[in-house]
């Protein structure tokens, strides 16, 4: 048994009082002289007989109730060593879309906030974080209003973020006990639990909620598969967890269906759907389908705008036929100058520059070409084959170290393509074995530490570069080389002009950096916004010579089509969606020595633990006892 004021047990003492009061009584008796009192004898022998057993009686009572009443107001009780001790707790809660899942019960996010406030103390005080919300030092009276209008997001710490972030919120007292409630459905995404990092004095709790089993189908991604001048092929990617047969899937064009189909899975966990849609149409789209898990990954919004004309300006006395043929008018604006003719302001508004087979590059078309570069723009260097590398190499040192070297008059094959560079992503479905390979006469050896797009077959670069410069190691007219005549003549360039403009893809994730090029020329305090149905920013914008970059990192914030807005005219539109990273639904196995499987398991253990049993108030009566014992006594024992 402990005591809450043990110092007050020193009152015990006082039950001397009574003691000696008993013991020497101050009443003094005075004999008086009576005759013939032969016959009351044996009365007065009787009633001191009687007198004695009272006063003892009497002494014991008042001595129970002065002890009870000194136990009752020194507050006895039994605890464990735990109980007795200064606690502090912390409470991570996940709100990921992955907790957001539909289970046979109802909503597993929403039923574990209920739960945490059916079970939770009311006269416990804690602090409570998600991966965006922190209710700090609080009680669950407090904050009831606010869990239950959390809404899940994509935002998801690592598991060795949760604990540290958690240990921030506890103080620097060594000696109070500090728990580390972490409430998840721990994905295999938030890190393995096991080898996350000890911190001292911190006890780490793992609470999962009853999910059993969930059922999610997922749409994965979308691509547009096939484009011709008519039509374009969009083609999605879809996942399951589960033996799903078929799923409807839907088309929408700006809420209007457009098309319906059915996704079928045959035993296997993934599959792919194709619609067909007018590519000279502006498409504001959004595929759907219908599935009881998670809600978020159900959704996929895309937009197929049309794009501005892309401007290419190819300068060079050698014949340019082949990117006449490239450069199609529906895409692009192909212009072709000689060097003595060349209008250098005219590059400036170019947004990629062919330099094409010049011997000299004179010093005044390179400060040309380096402020396009700085300007978004892009060039590529076709070198002549008795061509001055030193001068090339005044333009080339600057991207990626490159360096043209010496001359090799030697017969090469191109040999190798590296299908994961930006120029060929998506342009081979599958590896060719009997792919006829040009062949080049003559070449500059190079040295780069960029990435190479081709390489000859003694491995030397043959195009190298990426995003705003593209360096050739040899001539490409027909007495050097037959590389014009190949296949690989239409992806490279093309796909040069088309990266020379950032024009959105067809979607970007949420919380993505990516920056858009628009072909306009924004005018001093004139701003670009980004509006949808539900909310309108300011993005971040860089202005360009005849055009204006934005960049998106911190918004939006939500799914869905974006206009980009000057002076009320709508200039294009952005999609956004969710990562689908929390639908693959992988968990990691909790520790074997947590014993917290539930919300209410862990606050009963609590509760348990931390239980103080008082006894004050059976003292108190104890004492009242004596009260009535003592009343009794005194008036019918005589």
């Amino acid at each position: 048994m402990q005591f809450k004021y043990p110092e007050l047990l020193w009152g015990l003492l006082l039950l001397i009082i009574p003691i000696l009061i008993h013991l020497f009584q101050l009443r003094r008796f005075k004999k008086t002289p009576f005759t013939n009192v032969k016959f009351l004898k044996q009365v007065v022998s009787e009633s001191r007989k009687s007198s004695t057993l009272k006063k003892w009686l009497l002494l014991i009572s008042r001595m129970m109730i002065l002890a009870a009443l000194v136990l009752a107001f020194a507050q006895p009780f039994f605890a464990n060593d735990t109980a007795l001790q200064e606690k502090e707790i912390v409470f991570y809660l996940d709100d990921s879309f992955s907790m957001n899942a539909q289970i046979e019960n109802g909503n597993l996010f929403q039923n574990t906030i209920q739960d945490f406030i059916k079970y939770a103390p009311t006269d416990t005080r804690f602090t409570l974080f998600t991966n965006k919300e922190v209710f700090k030092d609080v009680e669950i009276s407090e904050i009831q209003n606010e869990l239950l209008n959390i809404n899940v997001s994509s935002e998801q710490l690592k598991i060795d973020e949760i604990i540290l972030r958690g240990n921030t919120f506890f103080s620097k007292n060594a000696g109070t006990q500090k728990n580390l409630v972490l409430i998840s459905d721990f994905q295999q995404r938030l890190g393995t639990i096991s080898k996350t990092d000890p911190i001292d004095n911190l006890h780490i709790k793992y609470i999962k909620p009853d999910s059993n089993f969930i059922v999610n189908t997922s749409l994965d991604s979308i691509f547009i598969s096939n484009r011709t001048n008519e039509n374009i092929e969009l083609t999605a990617y879809l996942s399951t967890n589960t033996e799903e047969e078929s799923i409807p899937v839907s088309l929408f064009d700006n809420d209007k269906l457009i098309a319906k189909t059915a996704a079928k899975f045959n035993g296997s966990k993934k599959t792919e759907v194709s619609f067909t849609l007018n590519a000279k149409e502006t498409i504001l789209g959004k595929i759907t389908i219908s599935d009881n898990g998670l809600s978020y990954d159900n959704e996929f919004y895309f937009n197929i705008d049309k794009n501005p004309k892309i401007k290419v300006l190819a300068i060079g006395n050698s014949p340019s036929g082949f990117l006449e043929r490239i450069y199609t008018d529906d895409e692009f604006v192909f212009t072709n100058s000689t060097l003595d003719q060349l209008n250098y302001s005219s590059i400036e508004n170019q947004d990629l520059v062919v330099l094409n087979e010049i011997e000299n590059l004179p010093s005044s078309l390179v400060t040309a070409l380096r402020t396009l570069t700085k300007n978004g723009g892009s060039f590529t260097l076709i070198p002549a084959v008795k061509g001055n590398n030193n001068s090339y190499n005044d333009l080339s040192s600057a991207h990626y170290a490159t360096q043209y070297g010496n001359s090799s008059a030697q017969e090469l094959s191109i040999s190798e393509i590296k299908t994961g560079h930006p120029l060929f992503q998506n342009v081979f479905d599958k590896k060719v074995s009997n792919f006829q390979y040009p062949k080049v006469n003559e070449h500059f050896k190079i040295s780069t530490k960029g990435p190479v797009a081709i390489a000859l077959q003694n491995k030397d670069p043959y195009l190298v570069g990426d995003s705003n410069a593209y360096f050739f190691s040899a001539a490409l007219n027909a007495n050097n080389s037959n590389f014009i005549n190949s296949p690989l003549i239409v992806p490279s360039f093309y796909n040069m002009g088309v990266n020379s403009l950032k024009i959105p893809p067809l979607y970007a994730n949420l919380g993505t950096d990516i920056s858009v090029e628009i072909p306009l020329n924004l005018q001093q305090d004139d701003i670009i916004k980004i509006s949808s149905s539900v909310n309108e920013f300011i993005p971040q914008q860089r202005i360009l010579p005849n055009k204006v970059q934005i960049n998106f990192a911190e918004n939006p914030k939500n799914a869905g089509i974006y206009k980009v807005v000057h002076n009320d005219s709508i200039l294009r539109h952005i999609s956004f969606n969710e990562n689908r990273k929390e639908s693959e639904l992988l968990y990691s196995p909790l520790p074997e020595n947590n014993s917290s499987t539930s919300i209410s398991n862990f606050f009963l253990e609590s509760q348990k633990n931390n239980a103080i049993n008082e006894f004050w108030k059976w003292f108190a009566i104890l004492a009242l006892v004596f009260v009535i014992i003592e009343t009794l006594l005194q008036r019918f024992l005589k």
